[in-house]
């Protein structure tokens, strides 16, 4: 679930206006009796969690009592997942969403927040519920129970409303006196200074105007960190990114484009540190390798399936097919779950948190990144034009060497954006004219390993005629897919060689 809300600062003295106006044409505000709200916070010593904009509380009152709030890179919107539990003994469910975060570090209750709610909801004409107005009289109790401090404050909480109704809301509050405050959650404010110190995973920043080679390879390495670290909770949850793609995905790319960047970047990082990392970052990738073909092979299956209206396939057998991805989707799943859960991973984690915060750079990473990085990112390009790579490619060449191709193109790719910085517009692109050239050969290589596995499930059910003539028309289908890529080549290869996207190349 995702929690959108806004936070606004009133002192003692505000009244909460007439909301009606607000509400819908048929709609109405009703009013809730106030409530007390009684919520325990956990975090570790050095409150990771709370610098990390994240929350774990037992809260009295809600059902489910324990809630796990996670940052999505939007002020006031965040990722709210709640499940049973005892209130001592917070469920092993949620203390695992919050690792990226604690590290295995031990998680103890860390202050205890008294709110007095009267709430307001904004409704529909048919009752359903587009927003809550709460006035919040929040007091911070020690542990004898006894108040140490007191503020007020109202939220706006979207729910089945839209944007636009916040902003109405907003405006009428902002009429009556409320000012627009930082979103700063409950438990931060009373946790004080320590609460809102930086967190331990540093973010990607601004970059100078002539940039060091290491200040660009450290933006690349945060970046890629940041996006890892990210996507973990979603990984343990099997959720998508909210934008239609996989938090599997996005967790495995970062995992290669961090592993490419160690790459491109070699002779600017200390091998003994950039060596084991990506090894690690390799075990990874490949532990989400699994589920992400699964998920691919099941939204590719559909998709091939009704590519001709007018010839339908069996739909039953399709089924099966799609059930038999489906086992091995689950059983990825838990062998990333097992994964996530281990001494290895969690090692793993504490160095990428390490890793954004100072990479072990070498003293040639001191100079200019104009005058360095094209040249490495040259290596990798040459790789891709030279005779292993499309010079030598021939078009009735078997899948695995067109497979060669896309992982030189993708390594190349990846380098010249990870130099984006340093040389701007030209490698810019290039980029561009490479994501489309690995667009081919990725929808290539898609449709050669679903052939290919249409026909080995097919074989794993020899009775099963249904299924053999269907997996034989998808592969079918493929194999053209696969011809029709190969005829689109050319053109994207020449589009990506013009001379003004590769002049800054040495």
């Amino acid at each position: 679930m995702v929690e959108e809300e806004q936070k606004y600062e009133i002192d003692d003295t505000f009244v909460l206006p007439d909301l009606s106006a607000t509400a819908p044409v048929g709609g109405r505000v009703r009013a809730l009796p106030p409530v007390t709200l009684v919520a325990r916070y956990l975090d570790t010593v050095d409150l990771r969690l709370a610098r990390a904009g994240a929350t774990l509380r037992h809260r009295d009152g809600d059902e489910p009592p324990w809630t796990v709030k996670l940052p999505t890179g939007t002020p006031g919107v965040r990722h709210e997942i709640s499940r049973p539990g005892p209130t001592g003994q917070p469920p092993p469910e949620l203390v695992e969403l919050v690792t990226a975060l604690h590290r295995g570090t031990p998680l103890a209750p860390v202050t205890v927040v008294r709110t007095v709610r009267h709430a307001h909801e904004v409704c529909a004409e048919d009752g359903t519920v587009l927003a809550e107005v709460v006035d919040d009289r929040v007091s911070v109790l020690d542990d004898a129970g006894a108040s140490t401090g007191e503020f007020r404050e109202v939220e706006v909480e979207r729910k089945a409303g839209d944007r636009d109704l916040l902003g109405r809301i907003g405006a009428v509050l902002r009429d009556a006196g409320a000012r627009a405050g930082s979103f700063t959650p409950k438990h931060v404010r009373a946790l004080g200074a320590l609460a809102q110190a930086e967190p331990d995973l540093v973010a990607p920043g601004d970059l100078a105007d002539d940039p060091s080679a290491g200040e660009v390879v450290t933006e690349a390495v945060r970046k890629e960190v940041r996006r890892l670290l990210t996507h973990d909770p979603l990984v343990r949850l099997h959720n998508s990114t909210g934008d239609g793609d996989s938090a599997v995905h996005q967790m495995r790319v970062a995992c290669r484009r961090l592993r490419s960047d160690l790459r491109t970047f070699r002779p600017l990082v200390r091998r003994s540190w950039a060596r084991p990392l990506r090894d690690e970052l390799r075990w990874l990738a490949g532990v989400l390798g699994g589920a992400r073909d699964a998920e691919v092979l099941r939204e590719r299956l559909r998709r091939t399936a009704t590519a001709d209206p007018l010839g339908p396939l069996d739909a039953d057998a399709v089924d099966r097919l799609d059930e038999a991805l489906a086992q091995r989707q689950r059983q990825a799943l838990a062998a990333i779950d097992e994964a996530l859960r281990s001494p290895r991973y969690l090692a793993l984690v504490d160095a990428l948190v390490l890793a954004a915060r100072a990479p072990r750079l070498t003293r040639r990473a001191a100079t200019p990144a104009a005058r360095t990085l094209p040249k490495l990112a040259a290596r990798p390009w040459r790789q891709l034009t030279g005779p292993e790579g499309v010079d030598g490619l021939d078009p009735l060449a078997p899948d695995d060497r067109w497979h060669a191709v896309r992982k030189q193109g993708k390594q190349a790719r990846y380098a010249v954006t990870a130099v984006l910085p340093a040389v701007g517009r030209d490698a810019r692109r290039l980029a561009r004219a490479l994501a489309r050239v690995q667009d081919v050969l990725g929808e290539h290589q898609d449709a050669a390993v679903a052939a290919d596995t249409w026909l080995a499930l097919a074989a794993q059910r020899p009775g099963d005629h249904e299924i053999a003539v269907t997996a034989g028309r998808l592969a079918e289908r493929e194999r053209d897919t696969v011809r029709r890529m190969r005829s689109r080549f050319p053109n994207a290869w020449h589009r990506a060689t013009r001379r003004r996207r590769t002049r800054w190349l040495p």
